[in-house]
């Protein structure tokens, strides 16, 4: 049985040209779309191959998507603009040193287990070190004094879980509507929605579901 996706007939670029978002919002997002799944502007050939493969692991896409999120093009062009969080902790570098020690660290870590480099591994392989990563237990020397648990935390899961849900395919993926500029909400009880957000398609009302998010764009 195929299964309906939860915000069945919903797509948050419905709402680009309504009152829902301003003029700064379609520039911010229109930038997001602009981003191309191959667009490479910091990391070096080695490094990319890495952090794609580390994309794929984190956040896994459907198959059938027809244009997945870039997630690894958006987590090098944050780097490529300087961008960061306005804090770190001290135990790790700034961003872009933690990103090209870190993948550099991983590909060491693969070989010395695996004679290959991340990328080239099968994915069980690849969550088997990744999960190393995660519990602190990564000891190749290529680590230094970067703690990899620490780099799995606040750099790896942090800026590709945050490059996800900044794109619209994720926003029409778990009903979100985007900034709520200008409109705002009305709606505010429990339960309650206003008419430009998504409905969820619950079992046996999936059709109405469908319906009312085919006009959230012409509200």
């Amino acid at each position: 049985m195929t299964e309906v996706p939860r915000y069945s007939g919903y797509d948050v670029l419905a709402k680009r040209d309504s009152a829902s978002w301003n003029d700064r919002t379609r520039q911010v997002i229109d930038k997001r779309l602009a981003t191309a799944p191959g667009q490479r502007r910091f990391l070096s050939k080695g490094e990319w191959r890495a952090l794609d493969a580390v994309c794929a692991r984190i956040i896994p896409q459907p198959a059938d998507r027809a244009e997945p999120v870039p997630l690894a093009a958006m987590v090098d062009e944050k780097l490529a603009e300087g961008g960061h969080d306005g804090y770190r902790d001290a135990r790790l570098p700034p961003t872009p040193e933690a990103w090209r020690r870190g993948l550099a660290a991983l590909d060491a870590e693969a070989q010395g287990r695996h004679r290959r480099v991340f990328s080239d591994l099968p994915g069980a392989a690849q969550d088997s070190l990744l999960t190393a990563v995660q519990r602190g237990l990564a000891q190749h020397p290529a680590w230094g004094d970067m703690p990899p648990a620490l780099f799995f935390s606040h750099r790896l899961l942090t800026d590709i879980v945050a490059a996800y849900y900044a794109h619209p395919v994720a926003w029409s993926e778990i009903g979100f509507g985007g900034p709520a500029s200008p409109r705002g909400y009305v709606r505010m009880d429990y339960d309650q929605r206003d008419p430009w957000e998504a409905a969820e398609a619950k079992p046996g009302r999936e059709d109405q579901a469908r319906r009312e998010n085919a006009r959230v764009g012409r509200r």
